[in-house]
């Protein structure tokens, strides 16, 4: 026993398997879906160190005995919930933040716990090694080819021992004992490693017993399914459960007779029990190593549909969900193909397996396997359904890339490059967007998530390969907002890389990862950055500075920017200011304010300028991205400024005595007489992720929301025109251009809706509030009884634009902070009125887009009025859904967070609980009925 706990302080070496490396798991057991039950055994082949011990992780489960080599052998099994032992006076604590650290040390602790593996094996080394038996069978052999020689009347060559070991005989005998004479080291160090290599390796069989397993392995029902939650794979099979532990796995599941049992790699065969008639024996293989981790298993009354369009992939669900599934998969093989034409090869796990399981059942949204992924079927939509499409593929896409990215390719250190490996499935989803999606979907969105990496990296939990931020974190900081936020950046970060190699080159680079003859399907970061450098022919010095800032450091840079022309020279004079997102640290002796660093030399790379003249479209890479905090530079403009003028000013002396320097800045309206400057734009090709803050005049803005065609610019202009101080008839009426311009890209049209939504006051007369609802009635109501037709949403662009109008109106506030009145009948209009009948597609969103407008308004106390009128509304639709429930109870979530909404605003001024009695005297009960019925959401519309 003490020799065992001495093991365990040892655990972490050679990938946390106690000095052991797997290289073959076998996991046969049986599933009693009755009884909770998972009985069994796993044979591992592992290569031991010279030492009797060696450790495997295991937890919840009972193990029954241990053979290693067929011989029965002593273990020590410690479960983590027995090893509890420092747990914090919690008596002691006296305010928040001693319970918030003695929570987080408890926490910290059990996680430091479970990586240490917990199964000690001991054994007893065999007096007769395989050394020695080789050496035994060798010599029959021998004997047997001698006999034989002898027989056609030939002299057998004698041979020493250790030359029938190693199969050597006459001439070949001869020059090994030539080399053994000159290089006795080349020896010890060559066949006796082989040998002492073989001798080590152990088979291990253990027999154990899962029952009522309470994580990463989930009974519901007649259904049983796994979960790739960090570490738990070891809680549902003994294994060395780390992620630098990767071997081939057969895999057999027997379950009874009405079930299907689907797991990783390719199904050789199915077979009747031996033991148990009424069961069958499902035999998976899969030849790729992977870890434990991805190991999944998912048991049910399945119903498996396989892709129709000639690609290895098969659909599976449970029967209610069949119809669906067929709706939503239609478009699969799209994105099965985009990758393997991309990558030049084909898919290299085999068989690749999507089940989609209920919500209730399942623990996470996406649970990743080799060769499997299992998701919640709440993505699955029918053909009625608009909203979830393009959200359902690229999630689906998503998961296919990771099987290439992450699971078939795996990180070679676990906290060096995960980054690398979720970024290039992230690039690769973003190659699918691209080409069935759009340009403008995937611009569009690359860009948003551009904004809200440079909002977020502030700290060094964002650092893409920081050991010591990672060794902290425990792994968590792949999941949740940080792991969202280390993805983004992953992909912004190589596409950085694409940019600068070019996409051909970065191309080349994906396929030598994937490539099936590579020797190793492990990648590690500095591996990457030699690709980089010798097939993307990209230069050591820029990749030196490259890694460090963008990879192993957190934050990115902030250009503050503006501009001051020069009619004279017909030069443009672009003032720059450095910065970073990164917090200050409190020993860093900067003396710059805003986000700048001490000590910080920038970003590699010169970022470029575009500027749209009068004849034409100039770029100027001329903007470094190091370089001083505070900078000027000179641009030559291309376009002369026109003679003719239409009016003309008087002169101006600016601070510097001069008169040819005009700050176009506060010359908004003489930008087209005074200067060749239609608008300016930094770094138009999002060739770096950077935080760009850029001033010029407003006219300027509203050529750039005009005229220029490219999404990102767009909304650049849309965000900029907001936000303005005083606003113009010029700005508000570019706004509804745009809103009303139906060969812009829809998302761009939404943002504009919100920002007319913004605009919109007593100072502009709610000119915003009016366009808004013009153009809705324009498109959705009868103009001769000024009401809305019934819906039709065969023009899905104008569907989404049109879906967000009530929200938007929803947004608009009077000087007093309320919703005018004319808002708010507005919306309970269209509630009141609304008619899917002749309408091919669901209303649901559309009208769950409309109870969240009501959640949004501001009533104060003129608008206490419509209250009743509102409430009664929400509640029609609860009976309505209740009667007829929608899409994933979508209507009903958006109902009880609306009405969650209304009593956290009016709960100081009226008691709602008696406004709702009064309201429905005679329906308590059916509304307590709604409530019970949607307990299920309640989570998600309480806490969203």
């Amino acid at each position: 026993m003490a020799k065992a706990r001495k093991q365990k302080g040892d655990g972490g070496g050679a990938g946390g398997g106690g000095g052991a490396t797997v290289l073959h798991q076998k996991l046969c057991v049986s599933i009693d879906m009755e009884n909770q039950l998972i009985y069994g055994y796993t044979e591992i082949k592992v290569l031991l160190a010279d030492n009797d011990t060696f450790a495997l992780h295991a937890d919840n489960m009972t193990i029954r005995s241990i053979l290693v080599d067929g011989e029965t052998a002593e273990f020590d099994y410690s479960p983590y919930w027995k090893n509890e032992g420092d747990q914090p006076n919690w008596s002691s604590i006296s305010c928040l933040k001693t319970a918030a650290d003695a929570a987080c040390s408890t926490y910290t602790s059990s996680l430091n716990r479970e990586a240490v593996p917990n199964l000690i094996v001991s054994y007893e080394r065999s007096v007769k090694s395989i050394t020695e038996q080789q050496l035994e069978e060798n010599s029959e052999k021998h004997e047997e080819n001698s006999g034989r020689l002898e027989e056609h009347g030939l002299k057998p060559v004698q041979a020493s021992d250790d030359q029938i070991v190693n199969g050597c005989n006459g001439s070949a005998m001869e020059e090994q004992k030539e080399k053994e004479n000159g290089n006795e080291k080349g020896k010890e160090n060559g066949i006796e490693t082989e040998t002492e290599k073989v001798k080590n390796i152990k088979l291990v069989h253990i027999d154990y017993i899962l029952e009522k397993a309470e994580t990463s392995i989930h009974f519901v029902g007649n259904v049983l399914h796994s979960s790739s939650q960090i570490r738990r794979a070891h809680c549902w099979f003994p294994c060395i459960d780390s992620t630098t532990q990767r071997c081939p796995f057969d895999l057999e599941f027997t379950v009874s007779m009405d079930l299907i049992a689907v797991s990783n790699g390719d199904l050789l065969y199915q077979v009747l029990s031996k033991e148990d008639p009424t069961k069958k024996t499902y035999v998976y293989k899969l030849n790729t190593p992977v870890s434990a981790h991805w190991i999944s298993l998912v048991v049910g009354p399945l119903e498996v549909l396989p892709d129709g369009n000639d690609i290895s992939v098969s659909h599976i669900c449970l029967s209610p969900a069949l119809s669906k599934l067929r709706n939503t998969i239609t478009f699969f093989h799209d994105a099965y193909s985009c990758y393997e034409d991309y990558l030049s090869t084909t898919f290299p796990l085999g068989l690749y397996k999507q089940i989609f399981l209920p919500p209730e059942m399942t623990v996470l949204p996406i649970s990743l396997g080799a060769s499997t992924c299992i998701f919640s079927s709440d993505i699955l939509h029918d053909e009625k359904v608009i909203d979830q499409i393009i959200g359902t593929r690229i999630k689906l896409a998503y998961a296919l890339a990771k099987q290439w990215f992450g699971i078939y390719t795996s990180a070679e250190e676990a906290n060096d490059a995960e980054w690398l490996l979720d970024g290039l499935a992230g690039f690769l989803t973003e190659i699918f967007i691209k080409r069935f999606l759009g340009n403008n979907e995937a611009r569009y969105r690359r860009f948003k998530a551009n904004s809200t990496v440079c909002e977020s990296d502030v700290s060094g939990a964002t650092a893409l390969s920081s050991p010591a931020a990672s060794s902290d974190l425990y792994g968590t900081q792949t999941i949740g907002s940080y792991g969202k936020v280390r993805s983004l950046k992953a992909v912004a970060v190589l596409q950085m890389l694409e940019k600068q190699m070019g996409p051909d080159s970065f191309r080349k680079i994906l396929q030598v990862i994937v490539a099936p003859n590579r020797a190793s399907r492990t990648l590690s970061t500095k591996e990457f950055r030699h690709l980089a450098n010798k097939v993307g022919n990209l230069e050591r010095p820029f990749l030196k500075e490259f890694f460090p800032r963008w990879v192993e450091s957190c934050g990115c840079p902030v250009m503050r920017l503006g501009i001051s022309y020069s009619k004279k020279r017909n030069m443009i004079e672009l003032a720059v200011s450095r910065g970073c997102t990164a917090k200050a640290t409190p020993d860093s002796d900067s003396h710059t304010n805003g986000d700048t660093r001490e000590g910080d030399a920038g970003w590699p790379g010169m970022m470029s300028v575009r500027v749209h003249e009068t004849d034409g479209a100039y770029d100027h890479p001329v903007l470094p991205m190091a370089g001083e905090a505070l900078q000027v530079i000179e641009i030559q403009c291309h376009s002369k400024v026109a003679a003719k003028r239409v009016w003309k000013s008087k002169k101006s002396t600016k601070f510097d005595g001069s008169d040819d320097n005009i700050d176009v800045s506060t010359q908004e309206n003489r930008t087209s007489i005074e200067s060749p400057l239609q608008w300016i734009r930094v770094d138009p090709e999002m060739e770096y992720l950077a935080e760009i803050h850029f001033h010029q005049p407003v006219q300027m803005w509203i050529n750039q929301l005009e005229k220029d065609k490219d999404v990102i610019s767009q909304s650049q202009a849309i965000s900029v025109l907001e936000k303005l101080p005083q606003l113009s008839s010029a700005v508000i009426n570019a706004l509804n251009n745009f809103l009303n311009d139906t060969k812009a890209f829809w998302r761009v049209r939404v943002e504009a809706a919100y920002a007319l939504a913004v605009t919109a006051s007593e100072a502009t007369d709610f000119a915003g509030l009016l366009h808004l609802v013009k153009f809705y009635k324009s498109h959705r109501f009868d103009a001769d009884i000024g009401m809305p037709r019934p819906n039709d949403f065969h023009d899905i662009p104008e569907y989404f634009v049109l879906e967000a109008i009530p929200h938007a109106v929803a947004l608009v506030r009077s000087s007093d902070k309320n919703s005018p009145k004319g808002a708010i009948e507005f919306i309970l209009q269209l509630l009141k009125y609304n008619d899917n009948n002749g309408n091919i597609y669901s209303d649901v969103y559309w009208l769950s887009a409309m109870v969240q407008a009501i959640g949004e308004l501001e009533l104060g106390q003129q608008g206490m009025g419509f209250l009743s009128s509102l409430l009664k509304r929400i509640d029609r639709l609860l009976q309505f859904d209740n009667f007829m429930p929608g899409y994933n109870g979508v209507l009903t979530v958006s109902c009880i967070r609306t009405l969650a909404r209304i009593a956290r605003k009016v709960s100081s001024s009226i008691c709602l609980v008696r406004k709702i009695a009064s309201i429905f005297p005679t329906s308590s009960s059916s509304y307590a009925y709604h409530v019970t019925f949607t307990s299920h959401y309640y989570r998600i519309a309480f806490l969203n």
